[in-house]
């Protein structure tokens, strides 16, 4: 207990006391930040331009494709006329050929092609015999 100079003594407001008007404060402020972010929405909204709720997708810092969305292998897809048929085709043409040098006529990097022929080998599209590729038969 403090002492006052008039010799009367004050009690100290309780810790539990102050925490609670310190919340009760920053409650009603959230509150009231709320209302106001509800109305310049609405008038964002008239205006014509586009309402963003909040944060949403990767947070700062934080890659591509590492936002909000479903836990899982990611799985890719594809498409007919791709980059494997085209290598495909080299390799019926020019068998024997390396991977660099499907690379440079397909004008890609080698180190993406390599992740192509791989998957082609897997599907015996094509066969790997050293650095050379031939067409499966």
């Amino acid at each position: 207990m403090a002492e006052r100079a008039t010799g009367r003594k004050e009690e100290m407001p309780s810790t539990t006391h102050v925490l609670d008007e310190a919340r009760d404060l920053v409650t009603k402020r959230l509150a009231e930040l709320d209302d106001e972010r509800k109305r310049l929405e609405r008038a964002l909204a008239e205006l014509g331009g586009k309402v963003t709720r909040g944060r949403t997708g990767r947070g700062p810092g934080r890659p591509r494709g590492s936002g909000t969305k479903t836990a899982g292998p990611k799985k890719r897809r594809r498409r007919k006329g791709t980059r494997a048929d085209q290598a495909v085709a080299l390799v019926e043409g020019n068998p024997g050929i390396s991977a660099s040098d499907i690379a440079k006529q397909m004008k890609i990097k080698p180190n993406y092609l390599y992740r192509v022929l791989g998957d082609l080998e897997k599907e015996k599209r094509v066969t790997k015999k050293g650095r050379q590729y031939y067409p499966s038969k």
